[in-house]
């Protein structure tokens, strides 16, 4: 996707109408990313900016509402993304292209840094702070700043540059080759190329998905044995970096899908297959990781557990991605003045979110409940007040050129 809330089109605005439903998906992929969020802080998995490690058993069951959710829900994000980067960049050229990627997803990956990361890390800073004063040791801000960097959420933003630069550069390589095969030198790079619609294209069949969930197992398998679960990446500082293979094929499936029309080609019995699949293959995940018994066979290093893993996370997001993607085409293809609101305000909730998380944290930490009534406490709050904050954020002069 061009960015998380980018409301362009897959190909010329005048040749196809708007996606409706692909901006419902994206509105409710970015309230997973809300609700995910919201559940590490009361999970056994301290990896946020605002946590209470969980007393009670029922933190385990955030531990696998995270874990299931993880298999899909940022894959299905880059398979989104996808979808609008080639009309865009039809449409734009080149030069424009990329400026516009810069502008808004730089701007925001930039605030977040400078402004909001501050805000979130406070807390953390202020006790890192004392443990050092307390061994006789000062700790400035900006060295805490930097030791502690990590983009946070914005990550995905990060990636989403990296993808749309070398969707790009090969854009370049593909019309240098058609160039010297004609005899003819390729249009110039500033120039948009001719607005075309793509015909609604007969989407891929059983054998066609079976074999490219097969071949994202296999890859993934292979990149875990030196890139594990749980390890970040040194070069972007990602937190998920195991599931890159899964990100850049979704979001590869995403451009194809764009230029062939398979959205329209995909079958309500697609939809459902895809459906049943990932449910499957989400009992599968559970009674893995359960098995585990806090283990960490499935993590990778070539074992078979983390063969088992590669393939049932594999399937539950192509299989979840089919079956959204057909049911928000049926059901969900219109936008009243709620689904508007909160579709034309996802990208700033993306920003803001963990602003909205870690100040309720902290004011929820005087109750007393167990871990998963406390997610849901958080939720319930959380949610609007996300929305909220991010209709006054796109209020600020200049803020919806970006946002």
């Amino acid at each position: 996707m061009t960015r998380p809330m980018d409301r362009a089109a897959a190909v010329p605005p005048t040749a196809r109408p708007r996606l409706l439903y692909v901006d419902n998906l994206r509105t409710a992929l970015t309230l997973l990313v809300v609700l995910h969020h919201a559940a590490i802080a009361y999970s056994n998995i301290p990896r946020w900016y605002y946590v209470e490690t969980a007393a009670d058993p029922s933190g385990a069951l955030l531990d696998v509402l995270l874990l299931l959710n993880q298999a899909f829900f940022m894959g299905t994000f880059f398979l989104v993304s996808g979808l609008f980067v080639p009309g865009s960049h039809d449409r734009k050229g080149t030069g424009r292209f990329l400026g516009e990627r810069l502008l808004r997803l730089g701007v925001p990956l930039l605030v977040w840094l400078l402004l909001l990361r501050p805000l979130v890390t406070f807390g953390a800073y202020a006790e890192a702070r004392d443990a050092a004063a307390r061994q006789g040791a000062e700790l400035p801000y900006w060295q805490y700043y930097l030791h502690s960097f990590t983009p946070g959420p914005m990550w995905f933003v990060e990636v989403l540059l990296v993808f749309s630069a070398l969707y790009v550069l090969w854009r370049h390589l593909a019309a240098g080759k058609e160039g010297h095969a004609s005899g003819t030198a390729p249009a110039p790079a500033s120039s948009p190329a001719p607005a075309s619609s793509p015909a609604p294209g007969r989407a891929p069949g059983a054998v066609a998905i079976v074999g490219f969930t097969l071949g994202l197992a296999l890859v993934t398998y292979l990149w875990r044995i030196v890139m594990p679960m749980g390890d970040p990446l040194p070069v972007l500082d990602l937190p998920t970096p195991a599931y890159l293979p899964q990100y850049a094929a979704l979001f590869a499936v995403g451009l194809v899908a764009a230029r062939r029309g398979w959205l329209e080609g995909l079958s309500r019995r697609t939809g459902r297959t895809g459906s049943a699949a990932a449910a499957v293959a989400a009992v599968g995940i559970v009674l893995l990781a359960v098995g585990s018994a806090g283990g960490t066979a499935f993590l990778g290093h070539g074992t078979w557990q983390s063969l088992a893993m590669a393939a049932c996370e594999s399937t539950l997001a192509v299989g979840i991605g089919l079956g959204l993607l057909v049911l928000f085409r049926e059901r969900l293809g219109h936008q009243g003045r709620r689904l508007r609101f909160l579709s034309t305000h996802a990208y700033a909730v993306y920003l803001v979110h963990p602003v909205v998380l870690v100040a309720l944290g902290h004011a929820l930490s005087g109750v007393q409940a167990p871990a998963v009534a406390k997610f849901a406490l958080l939720a319930v709050l959380a949610v609007p007040l996300c929305w909220a904050l991010a209709f006054a954020v796109r209020a600020l002069p200049g803020a919806r050129k970006v946002l």
